[in-house]
């Protein structure tokens, strides 16, 4: 029999292709899913599978889940691409899997990034799901509420596949190491503390730990009597740019912003400048940032510190003038404020109440004493009737009222004792009591 070698045969196929499991039992990580007893298990095990979308970050095997089902349950397995098909080609694909059915063969159709699918293509799955000519797996990176329409989600069952830990990625690195399929072959001498290494930097993806583990081989030192030996070196240079999980357009993009947002909102600067950095180091538009950072300074701020609206729209105009890499430090300055600045949502409340009464109450007149009257006919309408200018009162303020009838006396802006909001809040004190010495009507 002829030994199979890693620089021979099979030296085309990516070492990832070739450890591809074919079994739940090879199958690495998602254990609150394929672990004993688990729903998923249970149901290949019984081959009772129905549709299904698994949604998950790359490289956690949901292509390769899909292919172990299809062997595990005896059906025939077609590989979709929602990148390069059209409507065309599921027609085709459908009219196999009907072929199929009348033989008494289930057909699972994978669909690789199925939210890549517009709606059209997505309903053409729908009558051949609902019959059964087919299983849908679909597959998607993408949360499926967003990017799969409502009548085929409703169909399947969502299964979310975690990002593999460290020590899974270690496991399977090992594996890796020994299996005849990966390096079993060959005398590879790698530290365990290197096989670490490169499975934290792999951030969950099995893919790419398998391909850095590939890179590092290829790259060790190869003595004479075939030992290959890995240094500590050989690992940092395969390693030295590493790739940051960060999709602009997807859903890691709102993660990492909501991630920055919530950080300065608990006021952990520390927290804040890393998801920071891992916007801007992977390419992260900075004024995207300094749009967010703004809005966060009156939201999460306001009033608390009113400086902090200032230093927010300033590292706006740096990102603008002189963008990356050196506005990175402007970022920096403005998110380190904001996080250690007094905290305030009122304004963002008083926004909100004062938008729930404005869009429920469209009619609601202005109140005639507070309009305009730039014409005769306006004035003989009582426009204006009453105006009192506040510039001409004793005290700069008057009892006039500025609400619609229907609601008077609606407080919206109600100041915490954050900060320099206290000062605001003592003077807003002082205006309603003055209105109240007055006979205005008070808040509701």
């Amino acid at each position: 029999m002829r030994q199979l070698s890693t620089f021979g045969d099979m030296a085309p196929q990516p070492l990832a292709a070739r450890l591809r499991p074919q079994t739940l039992e090879e199958f690495a990580g998602q254990t609150h899913l394929l672990g004993e007893g688990k729903v998923l298990r249970r149901l290949i095990e019984s081959d009772q599978i129905s549709s299904m979308i698994f949604w998950g970050p790359p490289g956690v095997g949901k292509t390769t889940l899909a292919r172990v089902i299809a062997n595990g349950t005896k059906a025939s397995f077609i590989d979709f691409s929602a990148v390069t098909s059209g409507i065309k080609e599921i027609r085709s694909v459908m009219k196999e899997a009907e072929e199929n059915r009348s033989y008494g063969t289930k057909t699972i159709v994978f669909v690789d990034e199925i939210h890549r699918f517009n709606k059209a293509q997505q309903d053409a799955f729908l009558p051949f799901v609902e019959k059964g000519s087919i299983i849908l797996i679909g597959a998607t990176t993408e949360n499926p509420s967003f990017e799969i329409n409502g009548a085929l989600l409703s169909r399947c069952k969502v299964f979310v596949l975690h990002a593999l830990t460290t020590e899974e990625l270690t496991t399977l690195l090992n594996r890796a190491l020994k299996d005849p399929r990966g390096f079993g072959n060959q005398t590879v001498r790698i530290a365990d503390d290197l096989v670490r290494v490169i499975a934290a930097f792999a951030n969950g993806d099995a893919r790419t730990a398998l391909s850095t583990l590939e890179m590092v081989v290829l790259n060790g030192d190869l003595d004479e009597e075939g030992v290959t030996t890995v240094s500590r070196e050989t690992v940092e240079q395969c390693i030295s740019k590493k790739s940051l999980l960060y999709d602009k357009g997807g859903e890691e993009h709102y993660n990492i912003i909501s991630a920055l947002h919530k950080s300065m909102r608990n006021s952990d600067p520390d927290a804040a400048v890393y998801w920071l950095a891992r916007m801007l180091e992977a390419g992260e538009d900075p004024l995207y940032v300094a749009r967010r950072v703004t809005r966060f300074a009156s939201e999460d701020v306001g009033l608390a510190d009113p400086r902090a609206l200032e230093i927010a729209v300033a590292a706006y105009q740096a990102c603008h003038l002189i963008g990356m890499p050196e506005c990175s430090v402007h970022l920096t300055e403005a998110v380190v404020y904001l996080s250690l600045a007094p905290k305030s949502n009122a304004l963002y409340l008083a926004y909100e109440g004062a938008k729930r009464d404005a869009l429920t109450q469209l009619a609601e007149p202005v109140p005639l004493v507070i309009r305009n009257a730039p014409t005769k006919l306006m004035k003989e309408l009582e426009y204006g009737k009453g105006y009192q200018y506040a510039h001409d009162a004793e005290d700069k303020i008057t009892d006039m009222q500025c609400l619609p009838d229907s609601l008077a006396g609606r407080e919206y802006y109600r100041p915490t004792e954050q900060g320099v909001e206290a000062k605001y809040k003592t003077r807003l004190e002082q205006i309603k009591e003055w209105k109240r010495r007055r006979g205005q009507g008070g808040p509701r």
